[in-house]
């Protein structure tokens, strides 16, 4: 699912969470970074080997993403859940709805739309806006980064997907880096669960090749969903 549109999170800290019980939240997120990492960067690969990857607009965001990434891992401890989940909320809800509403968006390439500052601007929301998210919480990452480089730049969900995973390992990168320095990462579940990330990353990806933009957003759309249920769920139980 991770490699196809993102949101792996979304499964992957709730059972670490249900598995482990007692182990602190900082170091379910680091734990999931280290599997995630292995994933990430084997979808990129892949992608990159069976389509075309906008490196322009990729490469750079990846770069940022790095430092962005860390700096909320290292706010990760720092920062209640509460100051900013309604606002996750709000943004899931308004993705969900913004896809509904535009059947169209992803499924075809709109190159039109890839001017010089469309270009600045998806660099921008990739690598530090989606990038401090990942590293403060991470849950949805992928997802949100397809979005912006379909509503943004204009590519369709496949090559979309293809530009999220090249940044999305910059992001897990990044807060491993923190995670591991900080001692909130546990290596040897870690290192088990890469190993199967490594696997679901090359089946997700070839079938998100095989299946192409369609298929891609069908996926996004039941990710969008989950989170949006998780979120409020988790909200709502916050109180």
């Amino acid at each position: 699912m991770d490699a196809v549109v993102g949101g792996g999170g979304l499964l992957l800290l709730p059972a670490l969470l249900v598995a482990a019980p007692g182990v602190p939240v900082a170091t379910a997120l680091g734990t999931n970074k280290l599997a995630a990492i292995f994933g990430t960067s084997t979808a990129a690969v892949t992608y990159a080997r069976r389509t075309t990857v906008d490196w322009v607009v990729a490469g750079p965001a990846a770069g940022l993403a790095v430092l962005s990434a860390g700096l909320g891992a290292a706010l990760a401890g720092v920062v209640p859940a509460g100051a900013y989940r309604p606002v996750v909320l709000v943004v899931l809800v308004s993705v969900a709805v913004f896809v509904v509403l535009r059947p169209r968006l992803g499924v075809v390439a709109q190159p039109a739309r890839r001017t010089p500052a469309r270009v600045a601007v998806a660099v921008g929301v990739a690598g530090v806006a989606v990038a401090l998210y990942d590293g403060l919480i991470g849950p949805g990452t992928g997802t949100f980064l397809v979005v912006a480089f379909t509503a943004v730049v204009g590519a369709d969900f496949l090559h979309g997907s293809a530009m999220a995973k090249v940044v999305n390992a910059g992001t897990n990168l990044g807060a491993l880096v923190v995670f591991g320095v900080t001692g909130h990462v546990w290596w040897l579940l870690g290192a088990a669960m890469a190993v199967c990330n490594v696997a679901g990353a090359v089946v997700g990806a070839r079938m998100a090749v095989r299946r192409g933009s369609g298929f891609v957003r069908v996926v996004l759309l039941v990710v969008v969903v989950a989170l949006v249920a998780k979120v409020g769920h988790d909200q709502w139980v916050a109180g």
